[in-house]
């Protein structure tokens, strides 16, 4: 396997595809095999894992601190404050909260998950507190459009946003007419969240007839879609070790210009400005 990387703005380079760990942590029931599969990803090379305090309501942060045993070192964790959280002082102690129940003494790149109430002024001086304390290493942001990601930028030191994460896979296609281009041109990375649609894309005709050229399933195809692209990190989520290891297959995959072509054809890219989705 050849994992893929793409280079923060400040130069370092992470892995372009990760482990989502949306809706982890919402059965106790599942906490063992859910933290069974991120361990799996970790020993297989996936070493970059999206969490957040929302996820089962800080559960899924749990289960990273599980699966991460003995392997922090190897690891870039990314975890998000909720914005009710994101005045100054709340998003150093949301970042705190998180770090206990990581386990660790850091958090890699920590983002500011949704545009709230607080002025990003307070949230930002939250983050470069907890930057220069060494709990967080870089910051971003989550579903900003293009504006949002202006006015971030505009503030002081807000140039130095690491990372934008939005609903992006191939039927929401929407950002790639203004926020990624403006986020590629400055060297911002675009983090893909739920890259197959929660699954509700896999019974596409298209992905199949791709994924049939190749012995490719129609996750691997929606995948592949994604990591081909400049500056993308791909975080698809898999509660189960089979999933872990299919979804993994995506990397060993090449799209030819007709899969390209066809996939256009089934998955129109934007013809203007849309409003960011969310989920």
């Amino acid at each position: 396997m050849n994992m893929p990387r793409i280079t923060l703005p400040d130069g370092e380079t992470v892995p372009a595809y990760g482990q989502g760990t949306w809706h982890m942590g919402e059965s106790r029931g599942r906490f063992a095999e859910e933290a069974a599969a991120l361990k799996l990803g970790i020993e297989l090379g996936i070493t970059l894992i999206d969490t957040a305090e929302m996820y089962g309501s800080g559960v899924a942060e749990e289960i990273v601190a599980e699966a991460a045993q003995g392997r922090r070192d190897e690891l870039f964790i990314v975890s998000k404050v909720l914005p009710y959280n994101a005045s100054r002082n709340g998003t150093i102690e949301a970042c705190e909260n998180s770090l206990k129940r990581l386990k660790t003494d850091r958090i890699d790149l920590y983002l500011l998950h949704w545009r709230g109430s607080h002025p990003f002024a307070e949230t930002l001086a939250g983050f470069e507190r907890l930057q220069r304390d060494g709990k967080i290493r870089h910051h971003g942001a989550s579903n900003f459009d293009r504006g949002d990601m202006e006015e971030w930028v505009k503030l002081s030191n807000g140039k130095s946003v690491a990372s934008n994460q939005i609903l992006y896979n191939l039927t929401r296609r929407g950002p790639e007419w203004e926020v990624i281009p403006w986020c590629r041109e400055r060297n911002i990375s675009v983090m893909a969240y739920s890259p197959i649609e929660q699954g509700r894309m896999l019974g596409h005709k298209a992905l199949a007839e791709t994924g049939a050229r190749h012995g490719a399933t129609a996750a691997q195809v929606a995948l592949a879609w994604l990591l081909r692209q400049d500056g993308t990190i791909v975080i698809p989520k898999a509660t189960r070790q089979e999933h872990v290891r299919e979804n993994l297959g995506a990397l060993d995959l090449t799209l030819t210009d007709q899969d390209l072509a066809d996939l256009d054809r089934a998955f129109p890219p934007p013809k203007g400005r849309t409003s960011l989705g969310m989920l």
